[in-house]
Parts: structure tokens; sequence; C-alpha cells
């Protein structure tokens, strides 16, 4: 047995033919995988953003009410380093630069071995003292301007398609599988960075969608309320949309290694992403600085599982990124660690059968958003303070720092949450940015309304939602000061 991930950061659902995107995008290889798998029309993200997110690809728990980004903690059970005690070789293959920074340390190196592809977004790759020579445009913020000249310095040695970091993702991977796909006990995930901004990609793809634009939007959109013209907005569309044929391109390498070598007949195929992006919709761009709209909410997911041979069908259970950790375990017929909460989708795929009635999402610090597969309801902080709020951790850093003394001058010992293995956390004030309070609560009815134009005013509806809200999170062992935070009524104190 063999199993197969390959995973995209930021794929748009909305934008892939298998999922009705618009025919002027061209994604023939998402078209050809979806006749070969199982499609997921019912699957959500769970934490957010990046490395939240692949902290739920090893532990199959929710991230996002205990912790804000970081690495994986000391108690954490890894899927991953399950299977390699299991005797199932694990390789990564990943150009996504978060796994060598201080919030993602931890991960990459669960895996009995990994390959990391460098140059995506700001990766400080290449050196260039002077960069007196790069001109953005406008000014910027000290962070935001280092990670913009970088980009720029980094794409002076990605020019040529081959030189592109996915490509060169893609094709270590399709090399592991030409050297390997006679053994057996062994698993793959095989990630790009793409199609996550900046939309950089060579020329060939670029010319699928030539259009005239004399803008100075570039392909890199800044977070948040989108001030910019139409002919912008529609101009950074055309720049995703040829990153995203990319994918295909290679997506589509994949799959004819799939044919080459047979291996549909022993090998799990999943296909995922992280989360989608916000290309304009909703007046904004891209994610976490708004509620969690759809469009990147709302996932794509494809499986093909040989043991039960479904191909071409659609699936409308509700499922989430949690259960890919335990759809692996039980692949592999490894044991499932007793706090996991996803759960095994081999059922699911051969017949629909449903795995979980809701399913919780967001980001530390901000909404916290349920859905029933019908209604997505996203609850806001009932203060602008945004208080009470803690980051729970033995781990203490950030994206790509270690936690200021400062904000540890005030941490405590908090006594163990149920998953954490009797070990008492560091208990550190926190903040979240930006204010997703000004966005209020907000409730859709997703299958009469997946625009999510129109937002219901509904209380028997909202009541039915935050029940559902209250039970996922006392299941989760949310901190008390996440239900005071909420204005929602907590666990019985013991």
């Amino acid at each position: 047995m063999k199993a197969i991930m390959i995973m995209f950061d930021t794929l748009n659902r909305h934008m892939l033919s298998a999922y009705g995107g618009p025919d002027w995008i061209k994604t023939p290889n998402f078209k050809r995988l979806a006749e070969r798998t199982a499609v997921f029309d019912n699957s959500y993200v769970g934490s957010m953003p990046c490395m939240p997110a692949r902290r739920e690809l090893h532990t199959g728990r929710y991230n996002f009410l205990h912790r804000s980004w970081g690495p994986l903690e000391p108690f954490d059970d890894s899927a991953i380093e399950r299977l390699g005690e299991a005797g199932i070789y694990t390789h990564l293959i990943t150009d996504h630069q978060h796994y060598w920074e201080d919030g993602g340390g931890t991960y990459h190196t669960r895996f009995n071995s990994f390959e990391l592809i460098r140059g995506q977004e700001g990766d400080p790759w290449k050196a260039e003292v002077n960069s007196a020579d790069i001109n953005l445009g406008k000014d910027f913020p000290p962070q935001v301007k280092r990670m913009l000249v970088q980009d720029r310095t980094n794409r002076k040695f990605i020019k040529e398609q081959e030189q592109f970091p996915q490509a060169q993702t893609f094709a270590s991977g399709l090399d592991f599988i030409e050297r390997n796909h006679g053994e057996s006990h062994w698993f793959l995930q095989m990630e790009t960075f793409d199609p996550h901004e900046p939309f950089y990609s060579p020329e060939q793809f670029k010319q699928l969608y030539a259009h005239e634009y004399e803008g100075g939007l570039g392909d890199w959109p800044m977070y948040g309320p989108v001030t910019e013209t139409p002919e912008d907005v529609q101009h950074m569309r055309y720049e995703y949309a040829a990153l995203l044929t990319m994918c295909d391109h290679y997506l589509g390498k994949v799959l004819d290694m799939m044919d080459k070598h047979n291996l549909w007949e022993s090998t799990l195929l999943i296909v995922n992403t992280d989360h989608g992006f916000l290309l304009g919709e909703h007046d904004q761009w891209a994610k976490c600085v708004q509620p969690f709209y759809n469009e990147v909410a709302h996932t794509p997911l494809f499986i093909w599982d040989p043991r039960t041979g479904v191909q071409g069908e659609r699936r409308q259970s509700l499922v989430q990124s949690i259960d890919i950790p335990a759809t692996l375990l039980e692949f592999f017929q490894v044991q499932l660690p007793p706090d996991m909460q996803g759960v095994p989708l081999r059922q699911t795929v051969e017949s629909d059968k449903p795995v979980r009635k809701a399913a919780l999402f967001g980001i530390h610090g901000g909404h916290v958003n349920v859905t029933d597969g019908q209604y997505v309801y996203m609850r806001a902080s009932i203060s602008a303070e945004n208080q009470p709020l803690y980051n729970y951790t033995l781990m203490p850093t950030h994206m790509r720092s270690r936690f200021h003394p400062s904000e540890l001058q005030k941490l405590e010992l908090a006594e163990p949450f149920s998953f954490t293995k009797k070990i008492k956390m560091l208990r550190i004030p926190a903040e979240m940015r930006g204010n997703l309070h000004a966005y209020g609560t907000l409730l859709y009815d997703v299958t009469a309304d997946p625009e999510q134009a129109h937002p219901l005013k509904d209380p028997e509806v909202e009541s039915k939602m935050v029940e559902l809200m209250t039970k996922l999170m006392r299941e989760n062992d949310a901190p008390p000061e996440q239900f005071e935070r909420m204005g929602l009524s907590g666990p019985p104190i013991d």
C-alpha cells in the first residue's frame, strides 16, 4: 500500500473546472482528477492559516482556540511520525518556506526524509547586500517591504520554467515516484506553495491570460479591503489564473505517472489545500483580516481510495482537514491517537457516510465559525477589545520570530488540557491584529446564497448554530475565556 498527498496552498475551489469554475480559467487536469476520484462538495478548513492548518494535518485536532501560529507541541501526536514508527516510509517535498521559519520548525522533521525547495514568496534565499535598484513603486511597512524586496531578489534567479519552485517540487516528487513505485509502505507528501501570492508564473502560462493593463498592482495584493479599480481586480484574477493553470499543468504530470505505473491499484491519492483566497469578492483581498467567507473556508478535496474503487462521484458529507491524518492512519492500518478529532474518510468515499453534524473553523482571536453544511455562522467577539485572549503553548514562537520578552513577562502556568498529556502550559496574553469585531456576527444560508451576499437575521437558526458551536468548543476543551470572549455559555466549573 502507498499514499500520495498533493497539497496546494491557496487553491480556490470556486475557480476550478471540477467545481463549476468559469470557462475562461483553464484547469483540465483538475477535471480529469475529478473523473478519477471522489470529489467532496462540503469540505471546510479548520484552523487558519498555513501552519495552524498543517498542525491539524499532523494531529487531527483544531488548533485555533488554544494557540496562534506555531510549531508542533511536545505533547502533539503526529500522524506522520506514527506512520514512520509503524514502518511506513514518509517523505516530504515542499517549497513552502514557512516550514523552515521559527513558527514551523518541528513539522518537516517528523518525516523520515524531506526536501525543501527555496525561493517562494519572501523566502530569505538569495543574498543581495545592495538592493537600491529595486523600486517597489510605493512605500510599505518595514516587514512587508523586506518581503517584497527579498521576493524581487529571488526572482532574478527564477526565470526559466524549470527554475520555478513549483516546477522543482513536482520534478522531485515525480523522481521519488519513479524510483519507488515498485516498493510498498510509503507516503509521499508533495506540497507546493502555489497558487499562493505572489502570483508569479512562467510566461507560457501568463500568455493564456494576456490582457491590456496599465495599472501598477503587480501580482501581490495587500490584505484588506479593495481600494483599487475593477480593472485592477480583473488583472489580479488573471495573474492568479495563470499560476492556477501552472498548478493544473503539474498535477497532470502526477496523473500521467499514476497511469504509467498503474498506481491506481494500490495507491491512496489525496489532493487538497489549506484554504482559498479573496480576489475582490466581498470587496476584499486575501484572508484572515476579514471574516472567513466561503471563498476562503470552503475548500476543494479529491480522494481516490483503491479499496473502494469510487471515481467520478460527488460526496456531500461535511468533512475537514482534521480528517486527512485519520484517513492516512486508517489506510495504513495504524491506530489513531486517542486525542484525534478527525475521522477516517474511507466509508465517506465509499458511500457518503457522514462523519460529523457540524464543523468548527477559525483563526486564533478572530471569529469563531461553525457550519452544518447549510448554514455558516460567524460569531464575532462581543467587544472591540477582543479580550480575554491567551496563547497556550510550550513553543513560544510566531511565524518568523520568537516571542518577544515583553510578551512573556505576564505568562503564567496553566493547568493541563485534556489533550496535553497532563503537561501544564504556558498561558501568555495575546492580541489579534486588526479589528474583526467591526464586521460583526454573520449568518448565511450557503445553499440558497452560496456567494454569501445576503446575511440572515433568524434567531431560531442562530440559536441552533450557537448550540452546535458551543458543543464543538466544549469537545475541543476550549479555554474558558474563549467562551467569555464570544459571549457564550462556557463549560461547567469543576
